[in-house]
């Protein structure tokens, strides 16, 4: 199949995890390195769209996703989490995707809205992995930490801080102990499963207005990456379709967990973009770069 020239971005974990194929040796090799940007992948997709904002409203976004009414409130995740203690703190161990069954998600979730409700934020879990806090416009959140930044750290160095952190890190504490006198924890113990033993928030803001990217077409399992280009109107593909027939003036994004199979497809140019803050630009005569060797 003939493809026209056109640029491609991949958005790669952290460089250290990704697979040394020898593509990649050949592009850092020969290719640019251009300033680091700040590490992590909220970052990553900061370069990509662009909306108004300070922090990326990851509950928001999903929640677009999960039951199309996001628009007009003020979204907070409230994901069941499995948290273990060791003879020193306790630590998250896993969020989110911790095997719950929807009856399961369903039960819990029940005991714990009266705690949520009285402070004022309803409790909306939409899949057994995914739940959700329904906040008043006005709510004062503090800071929150994203589980990929916590997991297998010491929970107390990630607790809510800042404004209203009390309200918060009280909603936690309680959140705990419904969970863990729970049946359905009891059940889960007696067949070796790992109990949703606490919540934990992230992610908190409002649906953006509006998005922008520079991409044409977008590749990516990710379902915040999903919800931005969505928002931004721009065509969601699989990977395959997004290397296929290219124009000329075409810009696609691939968003990656490990180093895609590009196939035959032509690029002017190929911006590698890392999670850990690298980043590669390499153009199509780079390959003459003979002397730079991986």
């Amino acid at each position: 199949m003939k493809h026209r020239v056109a640029t491609l971005t991949l958005l790669l974990p952290e460089l250290s995890r990704v697979e040394r194929t020898p593509r990649l040796l050949h592009w850092l090799a020969r290719g640019d390195r251009l300033p680091d940007a700040k590490p992590g992948r909220e970052a990553l997709l900061r370069e990509s769209f662009e909306f108004i904002g300070t922090s990326l409203p990851v509950a928001a976004l999903t929640r677009s996703l999960d039951a199309n009414d996001a628009a007009d409130a003020l979204w907070l995740r409230a994901d069941p989490a499995f948290a273990m203690a060791d003879a020193v703190t306790g630590r998250l161990m896993a969020c989110g995707e911790i095997g719950l069954s929807q009856f399961e998600s369903d039960e819990l979730a029940r005991a714990l809205r009266p705690l949520f409700g009285d402070a004022g934020f309803a409790l909306e879990p939409t899949k057994p992995s995914r739940w959700y806090l329904r906040c008043p416009t006005g709510a004062r959140l503090p800071r929150f930490a994203p589980p990929a930044s916590v997991l297998g750290d010491d929970l107390m160095l990630h607790l809510p801080s800042g404004d209203n952190e009390r309200q918060w890190r009280h909603l936690f504490n309680e959140a705990q102990i419904i969970l863990h006198n729970h049946a359905v924890n009891a059940r889960r113990a007696r067949r070796d499963a790992v109990p949703a033993n606490t919540v934990w928030f992230w992610g908190a803001g409002k649906l953006p207005e509006w998005v922008r990217t520079s991409f044409t077409r977008v590749a990516s399992d990710d379902e915040v990456t999903i919800a931005l280009a969505k928002l931004a109107k721009i065509p969601l593909v699989e990977r395959k379709a997004a290397l296929a027939e290219l124009a000329a003036d075409e810009s696609v994004l691939i968003d990656a967990t490990v180093m895609p199979d590009l196939g035959a497809a032509k690029f002017k140019s190929i911006d590698l973009r890392f999670a850990s803050g690298e980043r590669i630009r390499y153009k199509s005569w780079h390959r003459l770069r003979f002397w730079r060797r991986a």
